[in-house]
């Protein structure tokens, strides 16, 4: 899930011939691109003034507590990332140099790459609906879910999406909330059986939820090593692989039971 950062500026100070080098070298463009915690959104409220879901022909519940969705803000697909830039990420926490071909398609423009992750935006959230349509046992045809998020793309919202559904329409199932009214954040893709896929920038991700309030993160299982590197204090990880897991964990976390963990 990304969200745009502009290219940062950089300043190289280059005085003495021996680092002549280096200032080539530092005013280069390298094939990297840089990411950072991005923005969160509650999935259960509201964004520019439009509810995130919005859920006709079927009751609703009134929800206590947050479902955040996680993003990382990277340098655009075009932007130029010097020495520099890959220096200063190295050696900060809250940044990754990652290669450029590993956050973005190849030989695509910057208005090519959008569409796409536009695209995966939307068959996110539609895989997101029928995963939670499915695990609740309703029938779509007598379900209306809207999703909607302004300026964000990628798939890795899909689960949070289908969380919320789930809290919407049947909170943990005995009558009170999936959150047991705590913040909660997390990532991964959904597919419309349910099944939780890994994204990338986990740890980019955690510090994002816990600099907006999150005290747990539900992660795919796969990335828990990810998740754990750059952990904000106090954060409780919850592993998951499915819809199902992740809602049985979010439960047994509100009423005391077994909840797994990285």
């Amino acid at each position: 899930m990304f969200s745009r950062l502009s290219r940062r500026l950089s300043l190289a100070i280059c005085a003495l011939p021996v680092v002549a080098l280096f200032a080539v070298v530092g005013v280069a463009p390298l094939p990297y691109a840089v990411a950072q915690p991005g923005l969160t959104a509650n999935v259960l409220g509201s964004d520019q003034g439009e509810p995130v879901i919005t859920i006709k022909k079927a009751t609703t519940r009134k929800t206590a507590g947050q479902l955040r969705l996680t993003t990382i803000m990277a340098t655009v697909p075009s932007a130029d990332v010097d020495f520099g830039d890959v220096v200063d990420g190295w050696f900060r926490t809250d940044r990754a140099v990652l290669p450029h071909d590993a956050v973005y398609p190849p030989g695509e423009s910057d208005t090519e790459i959008e569409k796409h992750n536009t695209q995966d935006m939307v068959q996110s959230q539609n895989e997101a609906v029928s995963a939670a349509l499915g695990y609740l046992h309703r029938d779509p045809k007598s379900v209306d879910v809207t999703l909607h998020l302004a300026d964000v793309g990628g798939p890795s919202a899909g689960l949070l999406f289908a969380l919320g559904i789930v809290d919407k329409l049947g909170g943990d199932g005995s009558g009170g909330d999936l959150t047991g009214g705590r913040s909660i954040a997390g990532t991964g893709t959904i597919t419309a059986g349910g099944a939780v896929g890994a994204v990338g920038g986990v740890a980019l991700k955690t510090q994002a939820a816990g600099r907006d309030g999150a005290t747990v993160f539900v992660v795919p299982k796969a990335e828990c090593g990810e998740a754990k590197s750059e952990l904000p204090k106090g954060m409780r990880l919850i592993p998951v692989t499915t819809l199902k897991g992740a809602v049985s964990a979010l439960r047994a976390l509100d009423k005391g039971g077994r909840v797994p963990s990285c």
